[in-house]
């Protein structure tokens, strides 16, 4: 008997699917992948382990971690459809179940593409010495993208160019450039230079990838473009008017291609391009900037032409008083100088213009009422009233009127009051306001007295730390001087300073004051919850600690068990509380709740303490798991082991439920199930091929515990059986022992028995009974009468062996299988049987394991070949018919054992495609891996186990 520890560390291995080009084994045992871009990469991790280990995809590329997909990918399979060449890199398959360190795979992929090369033209234009010439040198260069590196050709007309076929042509790589473009240099440029000149990209057909060109004609007229702007610049537009670029083309051959870019990177949404035009209906401020247009047509530089949109605005109208700058002294006196300045932000400056009222009337510059502008070039635009020699009469309204030259847009007035009470501000924050105490999640109003006038506007800013205001800037603006913030939170705890502004104030020092703000939140404990599992008459230990509150002070705790209140207190020194229950019973089964309490509210630990047991764990590694009843029926070996079995009282029974049956089976358990203990049920009647939900729930004298799902699943997976060490098929059953018909070959194998056969069968080739000797016996055989041509084949593939390892750390030799069958080649036109191994990840086979051509004879013959894979596997069996009808070929009794091939049939010659060839036996042999087969957990492996007893089987 073959036993098994129940617990065991991860073990992983990749295996891959999918449109692979080729997988390639590099040192260390890495592996590459090679796959063409657009095709589907799946890559499979295969773990072992009990725990059943977590699963966790990643991916490195180069240096750089690239998280794909958003996420890590946790399951066995990997699948990305139409991989992209950004996708490419090294993919890591991590197993872990919290024994050992964790399983580590990793697989590079090396997504291969081939983009449309691109043809550019350069050409220099050289004065000789005392020579009246000028000499014109092109040079042609190609460029593709590509992996892997592409090889360049170049044609001119029909004819091959390369390096010294021409002495006017010159092919070299720039060194820089490291493989990455080819540079046709034609030298003084002679009049059979101008021709159509073509560069062919290849990357040498890997992953079918086929060659890319593109043609280039060289001409006297062949010239690099030219463009010009059919619009002014800059242009100045109002906003919501509709702007329209023109761009034209004033040269360049081959005909240059128009496009059109802006400062932004980007056009705006609604802009239209149509040829050469841009249009950008109902422009605003925000699409103002720089538009260019680039013609382009590969050969030399393209061409660049620009121009600038200025869309006008006026915005941000703010004033100041300054007062008599030579006197200490805030405020405005009669007979001293005060200043009045006004500023705006103007789209375009140089279109800015100011106006002075006084109680509606318009102002000219005089002596004693001075009027003056910054320059306007100079942005944002200000404008200054100096009142010499404040006089009574000077009291009243000042307006600044703003407005554009090119009118169009709103002006903007702005109104200051100078009167005996035009007062500098003082800033106070009222009585009771600091400090503020809030709870946390309250809304609070932060609020500083500004009197004076006018009243600026007051600036709000931490006044203890960098940091920034709730909304998320650092300053924050007030015109009543009031601070709301919704929601508070402990972090916005803290000083908060609120200042004076100089806009639409006194242009003075400005005045300050301190807010303190004190949030105020109720304990922090842990555990929040937290599940206890104990049996009875055991203690249990409950423990609430306090993290952290506001106020920290005055902490009061209470524990209950549901509404009846068990302990209370108050908090000493310590930050944490326990209670204990000292021998558990039933009505000790609950929810204990520890409320630990301050001024502003209370914080909960909840302990759920319970009797219920935890989840059983399915054992996935279990050999020899699935077994044929009868040809319809398959049975499965459950095997699980228990979670901390002895943290609850014993498992007394286990509740057993199939969902497509709707029955349950209690499976009772006899003594103390221990930690690690293989627990074993058999499951029968299950119908082919339907899969199955199994529910297991573990019972103890609480009641039912956890419960754990697992999908049987009847596939074509298979191992060799342990008890036997082999898989046997006879093709008695319709279903073949889940052989199938290989989809991409000419025609199929077809399922056959003598007693069953057409009367108007072909004479002189075919069996005339199965290899035992019955005709009631079903064989296999291709039918090679017409249609059938020549050369044609029909391929019959068996299912998946699964390979899994003898034990976790291999084993000093690779085990070897042998692979036999009895063939039947009878007739003058016998073609060929072959024989392969098809290992998964492979996309095509290596060349045949055993190969066998021409008439055998009327007779059944043996054939046996030893194989060594390394993964999980497949056997094909391949027919060719040959010249005609007469070529029927056979197979039976396909069989698969343990160890080397003994017994080998007596002829070992072999004589390839001759009239007569012997059977021969090679030994097909692959890399070393530790690995043997068993029947797979999913898979029917007694498909045909009866032995037919003719001829001593």
């Amino acid at each position: 008997m073959f036993c098994l520890s129940s617990t065991a560390p991860p073990t992983v291995r990749i295996v891959h699917s999918g449109h692979a080009c080729n997988v390639e084994e590099e040192r260390h045992t890495e592996r590459v992948y090679t796959i063409r871009e657009g095709e589907t990469l799946e890559l499979t991790c295969l773990v072992t382990g009990h725990p059943r280990p977590q699963i966790r995809w990643t991916k490195t590329a180069g240096s750089v971690s690239d998280r794909f997909q958003d996420s890590s990918v946790f399951n066995e399979t990997l699948h990305i459809s139409k991989i992209q060449r950004h996708q490419g890199g090294r993919y890591y398959c991590k197993a872990e179940n919290g024994l050992g360190s964790p399983a580590i795979k990793s697989i590079r992929v090396d997504v291969y593409y081939l983009d449309d090369p691109l043809v550019t033209v350069h050409q220099s234009v050289g004065e000789a010495k005392e020579q009246f010439y000028y000499e014109r040198t092109v040079f042609l260069r190609c460029v593709a993208n590509s992996n892997p590196p592409v090889r360049y050709s170049w044609h001119r007309g029909r004819d091959v160019l390369s390096q010294g076929s021409d002495k006017g042509v010159e092919i070299y790589e720039p060194f820089f450039t490291q493989g990455e473009t080819k540079i046709l240099k034609l030298k003084n440029l002679r009049p059979q230079d101008y021709a159509n000149y073509s560069c062919i990209a290849s990357v040498r057909n890997v992953c079918g990838i086929s060659d890319r060109n593109i043609v280039f004609k060289l001409t006297n007229k062949t010239a690099s473009p030219s463009i010009k702007l059919l619009v002014e610049d800059p242009i100045v537009v109002n906003p919501g008017q509709t702007v329209s670029l023109v761009c034209i083309t004033t040269g360049g051959e081959p005909n240059p291609t128009l496009s059109w870019v802006s400062s932004s990177d980007s056009l705006p949404e609604k802009s239209v391009v149509k040829g050469g035009t841009l249009t950008l209906p109902a422009i605003t401020s925000d699409e103002a900037g720089v538009y260019s247009c680039v013609a382009s047509n590969n050969v030399g530089n393209p061409a660049k032409k620009s121009t600038t949109i200025v869309v006008r605005a006026l915005k941000k109208g703010r004033f100041w008083i300054t007062p008599d700058p030579y006197h200490n002294d805030d405020n405005i006196q009669i007979g001293r100088e005060v200043k009045i300045s006004c500023q705006v932000e103007a789209t375009p400056p140089e279109e800015l213009t100011f106006g002075w009222l006084k109680n509606g009337r318009a102002m000219r510059s005089s002596e004693r009422m001075v009027i003056t502008q910054t320059d306007p070039d100079i942005s944002p635009g200000t404008t200054n009233l100096d009142i010499i020699d404040l006089k009574f009469t000077d009291f009243g309204t000042y307006t600044c009127v703003a407005a554009l030259k090119g009118g169009g847009i709103p002006e903007i007035s702005i109104d200051v009051n100078i009167s005996s009470t035009t007062v500098p501000p003082n800033l106070t924050v009222p009585r009771g306001k600091s400090p503020l105490v809030v709870r946390e999640g309250d809304t609070v109003e932060l609020e500083c007295l500004v009197s004076g006038k006018p009243k600026p506007i007051i600036l709000w800013s931490r006044a203890d730390k960098e940091a920034p205001m709730p909304d998320g800037s650092l300053q924050a603006e007030s015109y009543d001087g009031v601070l709301r913030i919704v929601n508070v939170s402990r972090e916005m705890t803290g000083s908060y300073r609120c200042q004076t502004s100089q806009f639409n104030g006194f242009n003075v020092k400005p005045r300050e004051a301190v807010v303190e703000l004190i949030v105020q939140y109720p304990p922090s404990v842990e555990p929040v919850l937290l599940e206890m599992r104990q049996g009875l008459g055991r203690p249990v230990a409950m423990n609430c600690r306090v993290l952290r509150a506001h106020p920290s002070r005055v902490l009061r705790y209470e524990w209950r068990l549901g509404n009846r209140l068990l302990h209370a207190g108050h908090f000493d020194q310590s930050d944490e509380t326990e209670y204990t229950v000292k021998s558990l019973n039933r009505e000790g089964w609950g929810e204990y709740t520890c409320d630990v309490n301050n001024e502003a509210g209370a914080g909960r630990c909840t302990f759920l303490v319970t009797g219920k047991a935890y989840p059983p764990e399915f054992y996935y590694d279990t050999y020899s798991p699935l077994w044929q009843n009868r040809p319809t029926v398959y049975g499965f070996k459950l095997q699980w082991t228990q979670m901390n079995p002895n943290t609850v009282d014993r498992i007394v029974a286990y509740r057993l439920g199939i969902r497509q049956h709707s029955v349950f089976i209690e499976i009772p358990v006899d003594g103390t199930i221990t930690k690690g203990e293989l627990n074993t049920h058999n499951l029968t009647e299950l119908i082919k091929p339907a899969a199955y939900e199994v529910r297991l729930t573990p019972i103890t004298r609480f009641g039912e515990g956890d419960s754990t799902i697992r999908i049987i699943t009847y596939t074509v997976s298979f191992f060799l059986s342990r008890a036997s060490g082999e898989f046997h098929c006879s093709f008695e059953e319709e279903p073949i022992c889940m052989f199938t018909q290989d989809k991409n070959d000419d025609f199929d194998w077809t399922r056959h028995s003598a007693a069953t056969r057409d009367t108007k069968y072909t004479p002189n080739t075919g069996p005339s009974d199965d290899r035992s000797g019955s005709k009631q016996g079903f064989y296999m055989y291709i039918e090679t009468s017409r249609p059938r041509k020549e050369g044609e084949v029909a391929r019959l593939v068996s299912p998946f062996f699964n390979v899994v390892p003898k034990n976790p750390y291999g084993i000093a030799n690779p085990p070897a299988y042998c692979f036999s069958f009895f063939f039947h080649m009878y007739g003058k036109h016998i073609g060929t049987l072959n024989a392969f191994l098809r290992q998964k990840g492979q996309t095509a086979a290596e060349g045949p394991a055993w190969s066998l051509s021409g008439n055998q004879g009327d007779r059944w013959k043996q054939a046996k070949v030893s194989i060594h894979p390394t993964t999980s596997f497949q056997v094909v069996l391949e027919g060719i018919r040959g010249p005609g009808i007469e070529g029927d070929i056979a197979i039976d009794d396909v069989t698969l054992e343990e160890g080397e091939c003994r017994d080998l049939p007596p002829i070992s010659k072999l004589v390839l495609n001759g009239p007569v060839t012997h059977t021969y036996t090679v030994l097909f042999s692959m890399s070393f891996c530790p690995f043997h087969f068993l029947f797979s957990s999913f898979s029917p492996i007694w498909f045909h186990l009866h032995r037919k007893l003719e001829n001593g089987r």
